[in-house]
């Protein structure tokens, strides 16, 4: 790779073929013997993932996307198979260079380099420690549009009945005395007619509109709890001990 990397760093990175395709995360990362430096790296490929298959790390770099690889998608699901025993042989090693025509790197030829083998880091170098992660909610609100709400007026048209008071005129008889002056003039005995008009009041309905009542509509926030929930991962310490196991087997 272009910069010096931790191996556990790049263990669920996503990788990045040439095109910018993503090819899936890094499961195992394979680190050389003699500067301890991640070289190959495994993904799952194929239908559910159910193949592994390994991925050099030569002009690679690490970007805030993932991990961005020298070669292309197809060629890593096409690569050929090596045994995944926690070591990657310098022939398997040169297989895989020699498919994706990549040049050999040379190998160092100081310490004890245990046949050119290079070992997993699954677990750490020594003396060096190891940091454990673990996914943790996020949560928070945003607004969204959950319904609308009008308000509307209509006319309703109804019977009203009130009581009105009227009045009218009736005929009445007024009978008065006959006085001595009366008398005097005398009186000729015939037929005699007198008109009254009379009057009276009758209903007379008009409508006109008045204002009653003002309404309109207003929002006010309501708090409630609300449950949410969802699925985290987190990373658990294992000590794997050889010594123990070996142990275990003596019999005295």
């Amino acid at each position: 790779m272009a910069t010096t990397v931790r191996p556990e760093e790049l263990i669920d990175d996503t990788v990045v073929d040439a095109q910018g395709s993503k090819i899936g995360k890094v499961g195992t990362v394979y680190i050389t013997d003699d500067t301890a430096q991640p070289e190959w790296v495994t993904v799952k490929t194929g239908l559910f993932g159910q193949k592994e298959s390994f991925v050099p790390l030569q002009g690679a770099r690490r970007e805030s996307d993932g991990l961005h690889v020298q070669v292309s998608k197809d060629q890593v699901s096409d690569a050929p198979q090596a045994d995944d025993d926690g070591h990657l042989s310098d022939q398997d090693s040169a297989r895989l260079y020699q498919y994706y025509n990549l040049p050999i790197p040379r190998q160092g030829g100081t310490g004890k380099p245990q046949q050119g083998q290079r070992q997993a880091a699954q677990t750490a170098r020594e003396g060096e420690s190891m940091t454990r992660s673990e996914e943790r909610l996020k949560v928070g609100t945003e607004p969204v549009e959950t319904g609308r709400v009008r308000l509307r007026k209509h006319v309703v048209t109804e019977e009203q009945q009130v009581n009105v008071p009227v009045s009218h005129e009736e005929v009445r008889v007024e009978r008065e005395p006959i006085s001595e002056a009366d008398r005097r003039k005398g009186a000729d005995i015939g037929e005699a007619e007198q008109e009254v008009t009379l009057h009276a009041e009758k209903p007379r309905v008009e409508k006109e509109s008045v204002p009653v009542e003002k309404a309109r509509l207003g929002k006010e926030t309501v708090t409630e709890d609300q449950p949410v929930s969802g699925q985290v991962r987190r990373e658990e310490f294992e000590i794997d001990d050889d010594t123990r196991r070996r142990g275990g087997n003596q019999r005295r």
